[in-house]
C-alpha cells in the first residue's frame, strides 16, 4: 500500500491531501476513487484511507482504519559536526530508517563551511521520502546549532545520558548501548569529517558528557553516524521483540485449549 504524508495540523476531518502529495497520488500513481492508501503524520499517527473524490491537486479522503497514536520510544538524539558532503541526504534517509528521535547539525571547529541558521526544507522532504519507504510513522526533529559546542551543551541539558564520541588517548571505554538504561534517551555528539578538537572535548566533559570510543578504525563522518544509529536501533528492536514475544507466549498459555 502506498504511503503519503499528511502534516499534523491537517490530521482531522475532513481529511484532505493537497500540494505535492496530492499531485503524486493523482498524477503519478493515477489513483481513482475507491483506492486505498496509507497516511502518516510524522508524529506517530497513521491509518488506512479511501480516496473519495479529487479536484486538481486536492484529494478528499475517508478513514477506514486509524491506528492509535504510537508514543515515541526512547532513542537516539544525534549531534553531528557540520561537514560539506554530498552524502547528507543519504544520512538523513538512514536517520529515519533507523528511527532516530532527532538530529542536530552543529558548527564544530573543524567544520567545512558554515552550518545553516535553521534546517533546510529539503532535509525534511528527504526524511518524508524515507519514512514512506520504511513505514516509520515518526519523523526526526531537525535542528542546527551554529553556536558550536556551547550551544549543544545548552540544547542537551535535559538529557540524563550524554556521550561524546572521541578517540583520544584518555578514552577508556567503548560505546555500548547495552550498558545504558532502557528507558533513557541518549544524546550523542560526533565531530565533523576532520574530528573534534581537544578544547571541544574538554568543554563537553566539563558539562558532564561521557567520552566513549567507536573502536580502532578511523571512521568517516557518515560511517560513525550509521554505526551509532545501528547499535541503538538494534537495542530497541531487541527489547521490543522480546516484549512482544513474552506477551504472545503469555497469551498462548492462558488461551483455552
Amino acid at each position: 500500500m502506498h504511503s503519503f504524508y499528511l502534516p499534523p495540523h491537517a490530521w482531522r476531518e475532513p481529511y484532505l491531501l493537497e500540494g505535492q502529495e496530492a499531485r503524486h497520488l493523482l498524477k503519478v500513481m493515477r489513483a481513482r476513487p475507491g483506492d486505498a492508501l496509507r497516511l502518516f503524520d510524522g508524529q506517530g499517527r497513521e491509518g488506512v484511507f479511501i480516496l473519495d473524490d479529487h479536484e486538481r491537486n486536492r484529494a478528499f479522503l475517508s478513514p477506514v482504519d486509524l491506528a492509535p497514536a504510537r508514543p515515541r520510544q526512547p532513542g537516539a538524539h544525534l549531534a553531528l559536526g557540520w561537514s560539506k558532503t554530498s552524502r547528507r541526504g543519504w544520512l538523513l534517509e538512514k536517520t529515519v530508517e533507523l528511527r532516530a528521535a532527532s538530529l542536530v547539525f552543529w558548527q564544530a571547529a573543524r567544520s567545512q563551511g558554515r552550518v545553516p541558521e535553521s534546517p533546510k526544507a529539503t532535509w525534511r522532504d528527504q526524511c518524508i521520502v524515507a519514512a514512506k519507504q520504511c513505514g516509520n510513522p515518526w519523523l526526526p526533529d531537525l535542528e542546527t546549532a551554529p553556536g558550536g559546542a556551547r550551544e549543544l551543551i545548552d540544547k542537551s541539558a535535559c538529557f540524563s545520558r550524554r556521550v561524546v564520541l572521541w578517540e583520544g588517548p584518555d578514552t577508556q571505554a567503548m560505546f555500548d548501548p547495552g550498558d545504558m538504561p532502557v528507558a533513557d534517551d541518549v544524546f550523542l555528539v560526533l565531530g565533523p569529517e576532520g574530528g573534534l578538537t581537544r578544547d571541544e572535548v574538554e568543554l563537553f566533559e566539563d558539562a558532564g558528557f561521557t567520552p566513549l570510543s567507536l573502536g580502532q578504525s578511523i571512521l568517516r563522518w557518515e560511517t560513525a553516524t550509521l554505526l551509532c544509529l545501528g547499535l541503538l536501533y538494534w537495542r530497541e528492536e531487541k527489547i521490543s521483540y522480546a516484549t512482544t514475544k513474552d506477551v504472545a507466549d503469555a497469551s498462548d498459555r492462558t488461551s483455552p485449549r
